[in-house]
């Protein structure tokens, strides 16, 4: 029975600082540091001794979370620029209110995964789901019956579409608002197969 632990990052320097995330590369606050070792405790309990693999976005924030998951299995972290959150443009690293400002809002109909944002250079959300799905199916091609996965918010809530098979072309009405910090567990059913949600964005560690 496969497992996969969704982790999406703690908090990062961005969030303190009220400014745009995406591609800018944040890193984790002291107090992210805090939250990730007791991420790293938890998976722990639950791992123990079995073999896991341990993935992440290849920007610090996740990074580095990643890396004080992975010293508790004594294991390395593989990192894939492919488990980036999507992309802002030259809004990354801006403030909140700079990319609110220019923001074209998303429409209820028509082409929401083509649709632009606004800011040049930011990705479509089909350009996000075009590489996060690939790179999921690459995971789970391993033989490793527990793996972890650190990636960002919305990256990861199109992880769990990619997870339980919705076809990219309906991803542009679903969405799984996670916390930073937050852990997700998906369990593949070896009597029948199915791709399950187990939990949904834990957060009581964090407490």
């Amino acid at each position: 029975m496969r497992r996969v632990y969704l982790v999406t990052h703690p908090e990062a320097q961005h969030h303190v600082d009220g400014v745009v995330g995406g591609w800018h590369d944040s890193v984790l606050t002291a107090r992210g540091y805090q939250q990730a070792e007791r991420i790293a405790e938890v998976l722990a309990s639950r791992i123990q001794s079995q073999p896991v693999e341990v993935y992440s976005s290849d920007l610090r924030r996740a990074s580095q979370a990643a890396e004080r998951i992975a010293r508790r299995f004594s294991v390395e972290v593989q990192t894939d620029p492919r488990l980036r959150e999507r992309s802002n443009g030259e809004a990354d690293g801006r403030p909140q209110a700079w990319l609110a400002e220019r923001r074209i809002p998303l429409p209820e109909y028509g082409d929401r995964l083509g649709h632009h944002d606004g800011p040049t250079g930011a990705e479509t959300r089909m350009a996000l789901v075009e590489r996060l799905y690939p790179a999921l199916d690459d995971i789970l091609r391993r033989p490793v019956a527990n793996q972890i996965v650190v990636s960002h918010g919305s990256a990861s809530s199109y992880l769990i579409a990619a997870w339980i098979g919705m076809p990219m072309t309906s991803t542009d009405r679903g969405f799984f608002p996670l916390k930073s910090g937050s852990i997700t567990t998906l369990v593949r059913n070896d009597t029948h197969f199915s791709h399950q949600v187990v939990t949904l964005n834990e957060t009581e560690h964090l407490r």
